[in-house]
């Protein structure tokens, strides 16, 4: 179904709603973070280690939608955080897995009371059944695009 034409999208907020929500999540986040000294993008990185058992550069490449490159200075700053160790795999060395340290399982403990901290800050303004709503028309929208880890978080469903 078409929304929009050439003529209309010139008043289409959508875009930018989207973007400037994902930008203000980010900031909520990082101030939450603050005392663990880590960034809202580390924040991903560690809570899809842990709560999807992703363990390779490659597939956290796919989840984040970051190049390899972006991805292996991430891995450096959090490997110099002593959160994360990369060690080569025995069956192919070309590969590197990725695990939490110590310390990194204990950041990764606290990052759900984070996560719903920074989450309730951002969606406090809706009721309930809002914020159901605005999950349902996202999740749909994400589907009816294709996006393959919306379909993979559906299929777990």
């Amino acid at each position: 179904m078409k929304h929009f034409t050439p003529e209309t999208f010139q008043n289409c907020t959508l875009g930018l709603l989207l973007g400037r929500a994902h930008l203000v999540k980010d900031r909520i986040l990082d101030t939450h973070l603050m005392p663990f000294g880590i960034t809202a993008a580390q924040f991903k990185v560690l809570i899809i280690m842990s709560q999807f058992s992703v363990d390779t550069p490659a597939e956290l490449c796919r989840y984040l939608s970051l190049d390899s490159g972006a991805m292996t200075r991430m891995l450096d700053r959090l490997e110099q955080k002593d959160l994360i160790a990369r060690r080569r795999c025995e069956n192919d060395r070309r590969q590197v897995r990725l695990a939490l340290t110590v310390e990194g399982g204990k950041v990764v403990d606290h990052l759900p009371v984070i996560g719903a901290e920074a989450m309730n800050e951002l969606v406090g303004a809706l009721e309930p059944e809002e914020l159901a709503m605005l999950e349902r028309l996202l999740t749909k929208m994400l589907l009816a695009a294709g996006d393959a880890l919306t379909e993979l978080r559906m299929g777990s469903k």
